[in-house]
C-alpha cells in the first residue's frame, strides 16, 4: 500500500520541479523579449545619431573604449603605434 503514497509523492515532486522549471524558462523568455526591445531602441538611437551626421561606426568604437580600462586602452595604442612605425605608417 506504500506505493500509491511513493507516486503520490514522487508525481507532487515532479510537478513542483516542473513548475519551477517552466518559470526559469518564462523568465527567460521575457528577458529575451526586454533585450530585444532594448537592442530595437538602440538602433534607433544609432539611427538618429546618423541622422545628425555622426559617424556611427566611431561611435560604436567610443562606447566599446568607454567601456575598457584606460591602462589597457593606452597599452594597445602604444603597440599598434610601434607596430605602425616598424611598417612605416
Amino acid at each position: 500500500m506504500d506505493a500509491p503514497i511513493e507516486d503520490s509523492q514522487t508525481q507532487s515532486s515532479y510537478r513542483v520541479t516542473a513548475d519551477e522549471l517552466r518559470q526559469f524558462i518564462e523568465r527567460f523568455e521575457r528577458l529575451e523579449v526586454e533585450k530585444k526591445d532594448i537592442a530595437d531602441q538602440q538602433k534607433e538611437v544609432m539611427a538618429e545619431a546618423k541622422g545628425r551626421g555622426y559617424d556611427t561606426k566611431v561611435m560604436r568604437k567610443v562606447i566599446a573604449l568607454r567601456k575598457r580600462d584606460r591602462d589597457d586602452i593606452a597599452e594597445e595604442e602604444a603597440v599598434l603605434e610601434m607596430y605602425k612605425e616598424a611598417l612605416g605608417m
